[in-house]
């Protein structure tokens, strides 16, 4: 539908006409007013998240989180109640066209949100950008997303890969440490943080004594860890993520490494995972943008709130789900509820300001969140903030066309 709103028929146009329908009309079911449209249907959020798998409990706590901020403003946007259409993305790519396009054309949604996996999220944004369904990422981090396949309708209320990586070199600079082992994933996001990385760090006089991409998805990594000993750097910054943080944390304890060479990485290494990793973790230090621990009142409201209504502790993809609930509720607001009113809905999300849990934050012109990076260390299994190493770091977007 048009981003345009219909002309209303005036009462004297009503009255113009009345000699040939009489009796027949009235004004009211004539004019298409935000009050009636508010009331007469649901508004549809089609949800595309893995429920199952490696990555169901972040899906589970993104939508969890996400209703928990919509169910504050009274479970509704706009004035309109709200149906949930949830589909298992099961972290899938190869199904990812597929199952976007149920969501878009034949359940017809008003608002996209998802996904967790960043090639899911690819395949997703390449269906809806050229829609006129507002989309909006609450977690998946390629940073093309909001990059060269940004678009007016699409939104991210988590990172780019460049937001925790590029800080992870400055705060190692901080902290002393000046010739580095770098290793992650060998895949796209992985190799995304590592640039990211290296911008800061090299720029700042930083040394990367070696790069050892590994082999994503697994996790043996014994053999680089013998490696990394006999390089004998001043420490190591790393991106794995899930099952593979876990491992990875436990092997380099095992190996002996942490008592003689820090071990630093993008946040997802200890974020969701210090309870499986055990006292491997302890000292483990992490680049992200939300600790469990800031004490700001909206995070303090917000973890309150999350564990009474699931009876779980939040972590960072709630909290993004959270903030992809008050984006819409804020876009909703603006426009009284009336979903076909696309371009001043935008121009009220684009100018939003999220009070968010990790700290306020406003959007970037390619529509990602510009947000402060903290530094945490683990601390008796809880990631504790050390300081703020970068405020407002704004992804550079590199071939958004926004703007």
């Amino acid at each position: 539908m048009s981003d345009q709103k219909k002309p209303g028929i005036s009462r004297r146009d009503i009255i113009k006409g009345g000699a040939a329908a009489a009796g027949l009309v009235t004004a009211s079911s004539l004019i298409p007013t935000r009050f009636a449209i508010g009331n007469t249907a649901k508004v549809k959020v089609g949800i595309l998240l893995p429920y199952t798998g490696t990555y169901a409990k972040l899906g589970a706590n993104i939508k969890d989180a996400l209703q928990l901020r919509i169910n504050e403003a009274g479970g509704k946007l706009g004035g309109r109640e709200v149906e949930y259409i949830n589909i298992d993305s099961e972290a899938s790519p190869p199904k990812a066209p597929e199952l976007t396009n149920k969501l878009l054309k034949k359940e017809q949604v008003d608002f996209l949100i998802g996904p967790v996996h960043s090639v899911v999220g690819m395949a997703m944004v390449k269906a809806a950008r050229n829609t006129d369904v507002i989309a909006v990422i609450p977690n998946a981090g390629a940073n093309g997303l909001t990059g060269a396949l940004c678009a007016p309708n699409i939104f991210r209320t988590s990172f780019s890969s460049y937001q925790p990586g590029f800080p992870g070199g400055t705060a190692m600079l901080e902290d002393g440490h000046k010739n580095v082992v770098l290793m992650y994933w060998n895949y796209g996001f992985g190799k995304e943080t590592a640039a990211a990385f290296k911008q800061s760090f090299l720029a700042g006089g930083g040394n990367i004594v070696k790069e050892i991409p590994t082999p994503f998805p697994k996790v043996e990594f014994q053999a680089y860890l013998t490696e990394v000993a006999a390089l004998k750097p001043d420490a190591v910054f790393t991106f794995y993520a899930g099952g593979g943080a876990v491992k990875f944390v436990k092997d380099y304890a095992a190996a002996g490494l942490h008592k003689s060479i820090p071990l630093y990485g993008a946040g997802f290494l200890t974020e969701g995972v210090t309870g499986a990793q055990g006292e491997a973790a302890e000292g483990v230090r992490t680049t992200l943008h939300y600790a469990d621990t800031l004490d700001l009142p909206a995070n303090h409201r917000f973890r309150e709130a999350f564990l009474k209504a699931t009876g779980n502790q939040a972590d960072v993809y709630a909290v993004q789900g959270y903030d992809a609930g008050d984006l819409l509720v804020q876009g909703m607001a603006a426009v009284e509820g009336d979903v076909r009113a696309k371009a001043e809905m935008i121009k009220a999300m684009e100018s939003a300001t999220i009070d968010s849990p990790r700290g306020k934050f406003t959007f970037s012109k390619a529509h990602n969140p510009i947000q402060d990076i903290y530094l945490r260390e683990v601390v008796n299994g809880q990631n504790q903030v050390i300081r703020t190493v970068q405020k407002a770091v704004e992804d550079p977007a590199e071939g958004c066309k926004i703007g």
